[in-house]
């Protein structure tokens, strides 16, 4: 662990080294907070982003949504105000400088009640959503994530000074460029706040037939226009949406459960193994089994 001094101040790269100090993901005491380092560029992923905030310390790396490309580097943060299903790669790392970033996940319950504290900003109606952000990472937001990390060399504390720090960084993004896209999600009967809570119901349910005329009466909107509010908060129509989800968890069956193609297809909620079969070799590349061995001989 990364030891804290007052004399010399141990910056966001000496932190994160300190805990991720070989290649891999990290989890950390503190909850929803994750450490990421990379010696060499990545082979794309096929992932969900939560809400929350990504920062990128050293290399960069890049986010494929609906085929448009995000890109963020050193000294950079990037906003996921929805459940977004991602491909995403690290496009800049060596041995020398390895990749280095951490992701933090953000309890939307938390950032509505932080919101409705704040003064209002600017109408949200009149800033365009874009459910993902990119900005430069400020001092003192950098402060309040290097506070965040140190906690976890005082699990004593951590409980109660972890959420201060989450509260103090929700903030500090509400009043940063990524403000207004929060502020999209947080204000009360707002288009996008209506689509969040469809989209986590979609994430419960993926495995049931949809039907849009439902979704856009809980979203309190015609199928048509919740169609073209959907596509602009998630960059997806609802059925491609849930065909990720669904093509997301069978490829993670199969991996972690050895399940066969048929069984993975059907317990996601396809009816043909054929057309999952097809979908899922749009979507990834191969054929289920071809991709299955591929991922398990990498991972050997």
């Amino acid at each position: 662990m990364a030891q804290n001094s007052l004399s010399q101040p141990v910056s966001l790269a000496d932190l994160i080294k300190g805990i991720a100090q070989n290649d891999g993901d990290f989890s950390t005491a503190i909850e929803g907070l994750t450490l990421h380092r990379r010696s060499s560029p990545t082979s794309p992923v096929h992932c969900i982003y939560q809400m929350g905030l990504g920062v990128v310390v050293q290399g960069s790396k890049t986010i494929m949504l609906a085929g448009k490309s995000t890109h963020y580097g050193a000294g950079e943060s990037l906003l996921t105000t929805i459940d977004l299903p991602v491909v995403s790669h690290v496009t800049q790392a060596s041995p020398e400088q390895p990749f280095l970033g951490l992701m933090l996940t953000l309890d939307p319950q938390t950032v509505v009640q932080t919101a409705a504290l704040m003064t209002p900003g600017k109408p949200v109606r009149d800033i365009p959503f874009n459910p993902l952000s990119v900005d430069s990472l400020d001092e003192a937001l950098t402060d309040a994530l290097c506070r965040l990390i140190k906690l976890t060399d005082e699990p004593a504390l951590a409980g109660q000074l972890a959420p201060l720090i989450l509260q103090e960084i929700i903030i500090r993004l509400l009043a940063s460029y990524h403000g207004p896209q929060l502020r999209h999600l947080a204000t009360a009967g707002s288009p996008g706040q209506h689509i969040s809570r469809v989209v986590g119901w979609l994430k419960q349910n993926f495995a049931r037939p949809v039907c849009i005329d439902e979704l856009a009466a809980n979203a309190y909107m015609s199928p048509s226009t919740f169609r073209q509010h959907f596509r602009a908060v998630t960059g997806l129509s609802p059925l491609q949406y849930q065909k990720k989800l669904r093509l997301q968890e069978a490829r993670q069956q199969m991996l972690s459960h050895n399940l066969d193609a048929s069984s993975a297809a059907l317990s996601v909620g396809y009816e043909s193994a054929s057309q999952f079969s097809r979908e899922y070799s749009r979507e990834f590349g191969e054929a289920p089994q071809r991709d299955i061995k591929r991922l398990r001989l990498q991972g050997e």
